[in-house]
């Protein structure tokens, strides 16, 4: 569990070297998640390079697309950060209503 403390010092010196600590964790974390996302890659172009079937392979790359997704909302576009809770919300609304519509359209197609 990461703490979000924000630094109480009048102290330029507390203060910068408490944004220092802050900044390398972030940066971590999205080395981190790059290099996650670098994996799931590999891992997809592997799956479909292994020959397995069209019913494991596609819900296979778009789980993986999907993890993808949130890494590059939370740790590249900062929607983790308190302050973006409306837009986060937006976003995922708009998520929600997307799949809803997809899954809609594609049960009437099949039927």
């Amino acid at each position: 569990m990461v703490k979000h403390n924000q630094s109480s010092s009048s102290n330029p010196r507390v203060d910068y070297e408490y944004r220092r600590k802050k900044n390398a964790e972030e940066m971590r974390m999205q080395v981190v998640s790059f290099t996650l996302m670098i994996f799931f890659t590999v891992v997809a172009f592997v799956t479909v390079a292994a020959g397995f079937s069209k019913w494991f392979v596609i819900p296979f790359i778009l789980l993986l697309a999907c993890v993808q997704v949130a890494f590059q909302l939370y740790y590249f576009m900062h929607m983790k950060h308190k302050g973006h809770e409306a837009p986060s919300l937006f976003l995922w609304s708009g998520i929600v209503v997307a799949f809803v519509t997809v899954l809609a359209f594609m049960t009437v197609v099949w039927i």
